[in-house]
């Protein structure tokens, strides 16, 4: 089983990314009702030796999102606007990279450790349990907030659509639309249950730091985030490999249920569109090549309506 491919991607703006070892699909619906598909190859960064490193990887992993999630994000934009010809420079997608992560460490970080501090609390594992657990609150909260938007909450559509496809191709189930809409929109693998490991294991983290000067607090809280992030993805990686494990089953209960805020049950276009994706790449890893990420468009009419 070491030569399995594990397919996965995230939700976009009316579409779904899926990528393989070393390819990666875009599929976003148009306006039209159309399919616009854009399949590229992943640069070496993201395919190489350390990608397969551990701990390693979970910093490689956790660019891979930032950097592969925005292209994703951009390109859609683009697409249901149908401005397909507009391109994302490097410098722009690195610059809202960096400000997106920037927004990430200051909301759920840094602002839960100075709210903390205002109880005066002395012990280093209090601090830390109540610093974690207004970390949890903030998190849940903000996604409560999020899913109230209806683009955003259509968006979790088209997650739910990514799981359900990825959830029926582990099961060997055909790719087709009327196959995949039975399966679960929760899958081990999501990057919510990810997040949900990383601010976990941020408590532990952080109270070997104990309550140093706040300088120094504020320090740790920027400078760890690679090194929980790492850690996170191994909790994550170790556990989707063990599933079937009664205690692992119960350690990724509280990831699984997170993921009810954001995933929302597709109807049939959505999920087109995540089988579009999900048989691109999958026809590309098995030997087609990809030469450059030029989109491609495919125009089937829609099956149902959004």
């Amino acid at each position: 089983m070491t030569d399995r491919v594990y397919y996965g991607g995230q939700a976009v703006i009316e579409g779904v990314m899926m990528r393989g070892r070393k390819n990666m699909v875009t599929a976003v619906r148009r306006p039209s009702g159309g399919v616009a598909v854009a399949a590229r190859p992943l640069a070496s960064i993201y395919t190489g030796r350390l990608r397969r490193v551990p701990l390693v990887r979970g910093v490689i992993v956790l660019i891979e999102a930032l950097v592969l999630g925005i292209q994703s994000l951009f390109y859609s934009a683009n697409i249901a606007l149908e401005e397909e010809e507009q391109e994302l420079s490097g410098g722009l997608m690195w610059l809202i990279m960096v400000a997106a992560l920037g927004f990430a460490v200051a909301v759920f970080f840094l602002v839960p450790l100075f709210l903390t501090r205002l109880l005066h609390l002395s012990s280093p594992i209090l601090f830390n349990l109540v610093d974690g657990l207004i970390r949890m609150v903030m998190f849940v909260a903000y996604l409560k907030l999020v899913s109230l938007i209806p683009d955003i909450r259509r968006t979790f559509a088209y997650h739910g659509a990514e799981h359900k496809t990825v959830n029926a191709y582990e099961a060997g189930v055909p790719l087709e639309v009327e196959s995949v809409r039975n399966y679960s929109t929760a899958h081990v693998r999501c990057g919510t249950s990810f997040l949900f490991a990383v601010l976990i294991i941020a408590v532990f983290v952080f109270a070997l730091v104990g309550l140093p000067a706040l300088w120094m607090m504020v320090l740790s809280r920027i400078v760890l985030v690679p090194v929980i992030a790492a850690l996170g993805y191994e909790v994550t990686y170790f556990g989707a490999r063990h599933v079937r494990n009664v205690l692992v089953r119960a350690m990724l209960a509280p990831g699984l249920l997170l993921q009810t805020l954001t995933t929302r049950e597709p109807d049939d276009s959505q999920i087109e569109v995540a089988v579009t994706a999900l048989k691109r790449v999958v026809e590309t890893e098995e030997g087609q090549t990809v030469a450059a990420p030029v989109p491609v468009t495919v125009d089937p009419p829609a099956t149902g309506g959004p």
